[in-house]
């Protein structure tokens, strides 16, 4: 092991420590001296380490006080993709996620909803209720909402499943791009029912405008998420 990857070795011993709660959240790691002794090496290597934790979202360096862990329970969700959550359950590996469909059927557009669609308030519209319960919490609820014209058959199997297994499978609707809005809003009697608050009175909510590949419009969906399970994770570089 040379030194130019040691400390890549000690970011990884110690990631997966606290990742397995070995290092608790909200305690603070061992100091940069003790951390040096630990694993025979020299604090700038131990700095280097730490530096690259944090930047990672696993710990807070506090001035005066040492290495913070941070929460590493929340879930990460790829806001700046289009990932159904079937897929997202699949690449993070959790078990004991189950969904929930609360409500399932056709409505007409209100005046919210053909606003966001720009149809009449007549239009026919999908409605699927959905919660997330993982690890026993119910801790997200899906609202969406479907254009008939685009999406003409849907059932309440297909919701408890995949829908988007199913829109481009069985479909082959071209599915391209959406835009999202993140927003903190205070809770919802319907957020109430379906989740398990605890002692949060505001949710994390990810509104999703999906679009098809001519640019229609046929998906929204409102992504909400208590507060305390939910980091935002994005990468961005700066252009030159």
């Amino acid at each position: 092991m040379t030194k130019s990857n040691k400390y890549k070795q000690i970011f990884e011993d110690l990631s997966e420590k606290i990742q397995n709660a070995t290092y608790k959240a909200n305690t603070i790691l061992p100091s940069e001296n003790e951390l040096a002794v630990m694993y025979a090496t020299s604090r700038e290597t131990i700095r280097k380490a730490l530096t690259l934790l944090a930047q990672k979202g696993l710990i807070q360096k506090l001035r005066g006080k040492g290495s913070l862990v941070l929460d590493v329970s929340r879930m990460d969700f790829p806001v700046s993709g289009l990932v159904s959550f079937k897929e997202l359950q699949s690449s993070m590996g959790r078990e004991g996620i189950e969904t929930t469909v609360h409500e399932f059927g056709l409505v007409n557009a209100n005046q919210n909803l053909s606003s966001i669609f720009g149809v009449s308030e007549d239009t026919e519209i999908w409605n699927v209720v959905r919660a997330r319960q993982i690890q026993g919490e119910r801790i997200i609820l899906d609202k969406s909402y479907f254009l008939k014209s685009e999406v003409p058959l849907l059932t309440k199997e297909i919701c408890e499943n995949s829908i988007y297994e199913y829109l481009e499978n069985e479909l082959k609707l071209p599915i391209d791009f959406a835009k999202k809005e993140i927003v903190v809003e205070e809770c919802t009697d319907e957020d109430r029912k379906y989740l398990d608050l605890d002692q949060y009175d505001h949710v994390v909510v990810v509104k999703n405008y999906v679009h098809l590949k001519d640019a229609t419009l046929f998906e929204y969906t409102e992504s909400r998420h208590r507060l305390d399970k939910f980091r935002f994770v994005d990468f961005a570089r700066r252009k030159h």
